[in-house]
């Protein structure tokens, strides 16, 4: 008896995306690993985009299957294909329109993933090398240390989307996220409802794929000074504020799927930020939440007392 591969969705999200999209289309191709499908979601492109999807799906033996996105947040994009119940896969990945994916992407996560019982939610990532425009190496995304968990994953998402791969109890559980819900990124959702509800994740410091670096980015790589300039503006003009309310409001819409502990940690970081010093500090610490860096770390205890988190 020959035992079936298991099967990867790769759910792709685009818009606009013409001018790269074929070298991504191609990295697909070019996986050691041939059991997928491609399941797009475009929101309304105007640049050959669809052009390029049906081309592509004319001369592959997978399976491409082509709809209409929401045309709302990017983020209700991927989350509009998580949520389909006539998606029949094993496994599923997301991916942007403009990376190129290394030829082991796919069958590095299927042999972490394979050895999950299929009834825990799994979620498998990477870090990532970047390129320029011209497909230039420029570097690598940092290299995390510090364990994932739901304490990270509630003040600092280090998934990105574009290297996400989980099981279907992920996706299931991702799917049973109310409509009316905001979130702020379906990649830092992913992270927080799979650590959340007592899942297990994989960060592989190996990088999976080639993260493209152009100005059309809508999330770019978080190496270098600029991108830590931009985190320390975004403590002064409130939208780590934002951020943390609008997680905090779509965690409590799905307390149900939490484990004691993460309702522990989400009730103690969400008292610690309505609270007066030096209660504030005392809560901010219990609820043990922690980003990668030692630096960053200070800022939230910096950002707490002067009540920007």
């Amino acid at each position: 008896m020959v035992l079936k591969s298991p099967k990867v969705v790769i759910l792709l999200g685009t818009f606009n995306g013409a001018e790269f999209l074929p070298e991504q289309l191609q990295s697909y191709c070019d996986q050691n690993y041939s059991n997928w499908e491609l399941l797009v979601s475009d929101d309304g492109s105007t640049d050959g985009t669809v052009e390029v999807i049906e081309s592509f799906a004319k001369r592959v033996l997978q399976k491409v299957t082509l709809r209409q996105g929401p045309r709302k947040q990017y983020w209700k994009n991927y989350l509009s294909m998580v949520q389909l119940d006539d998606i029949d896969g094993d496994f599923f990945a997301y991916s942007d329109q403009d990376d190129i994916w290394l030829a082991e992407k796919l069958s590095n996560a299927i042999d972490w993933l394979a050895a999950i019982p299929k009834d825990i939610p799994a979620l498998y990532f990477t870090r990532t090398a970047l390129i320029g425009r011209k497909g230039k190496l420029l570097g690598y995304s940092p290299l995390f240390e510090r364990a994932s968990s739901f304490q990270n994953a509630l003040v600092q998402n280090i998934g990105g989307g574009n290297t996400m791969v989980f099981n279907r109890a992920a996706k299931l559980m991702i799917a049973a996220t109310p409509s009316d819900v905001a979130l702020i990124a379906h990649d830092w959702w992913t992270y927080q409802m799979v650590t959340g509800a007592g899942g297990i994740t994989r960060y592989d410091p190996r990088p999976s794929m080639k993260y493209r670096q152009h100005r059309k980015n809508l999330i770019g790589s978080n190496v270098g000074l600029r991108p830590r300039f931009l985190r320390l503006r975004s403590f002064v003009e409130g939208r780590v504020i934002m951020w943390n309310v609008t997680n905090i409001k779509a965690l409590n819409r799905v307390r149900h799927l939490l484990t004691p502990s993460s309702l522990a940690t989400l009730d103690q970081f969400a008292r610690a930020r309505m609270s007066p010093l030096p209660s504030r500090l005392y809560l901010l610490w219990k609820a043990g939440v922690y980003r990668q860096s030692a630096i960053d770390n200070i800022g939230i205890f910096i950002g707490s007392l002067f009540g920007r988190i």
